[in-house]
């Protein structure tokens, strides 16, 4: 792609002149020849849009979804988080999942497969999943992890249907787990 002197940039780039000039108590000299040469920070790929830098005004830009930041991390980061805000906001958090689940002692996955299949139906994007133990027989007896995962925003009401009809059961629970993108704690 050609190349050219972008003129938001440049306004930019003469707006971070001024300001240096001021803080150092010197004539504001934008024809300066070092002054000049600063401008070829503003120089990129015709019809690129600006990527404002709120560190130093030395802009960075986009060529349609390729994206380019100048400088430091220090400068990097708020301009990558601008381009998140305003390019792909709509992402964010979209591949998001946590998981509620709660041991069922002596349940069996036969009785709660009615159950599992019914509140998967009514969440969308829900997951139940059951995991019957196989280890520490001798300290719980038979029990079943019995879950729900998906996006976040629907998982307290898929866990909420979950509980209740494990309710309407009347299973014996035991301890809950919260889990968030891999992240486990007890609740």
């Amino acid at each position: 792609m050609p190349l050219a002197l972008h003129p938001g940039a440049r306004d930019l780039i003469i707006e971070r002149i001024r300001d240096v000039a001021a803080e150092q108590g010197q004539p504001f000299e934008p024809d300066r020849a070092d002054n000049q040469h600063r401008l070829n920070m503003g120089v990129f790929p015709e019809g690129a849009a600006l990527i404002p830098n709120p560190y130093n005004k030395i802009a960075g830009f986009s060529v349609g979804s390729v994206h380019f930041l100048p400088g430091f991390p220090v400068m990097a980061w708020p301009m990558i988080e601008w381009v998140l805000d305003h390019h792909y906001l709509a992402l964010q958090g979209a591949h998001a999942v946590a998981e509620r689940s709660v041991i069922v002692f002596g349940g069996m996955e036969a009785t709660l497969t009615p159950l599992m299949e019914d509140i998967e139906q009514r969440v969308a994007g829900i997951k139940v999943f059951s995991l019957p133990c196989v280890d520490d027989r001798h300290v719980h007896g038979r029990h079943i992890e019995l879950g729900v995962k998906g996006p976040p925003i629907v998982v307290d009401e898929a866990f909420r249907l979950l509980r209740d009809g494990l309710a309407a059961m009347h299973v014996r629970l035991g301890p809950e787990m919260v889990r968030n993108q891999g992240n486990s704690a007890p609740k």
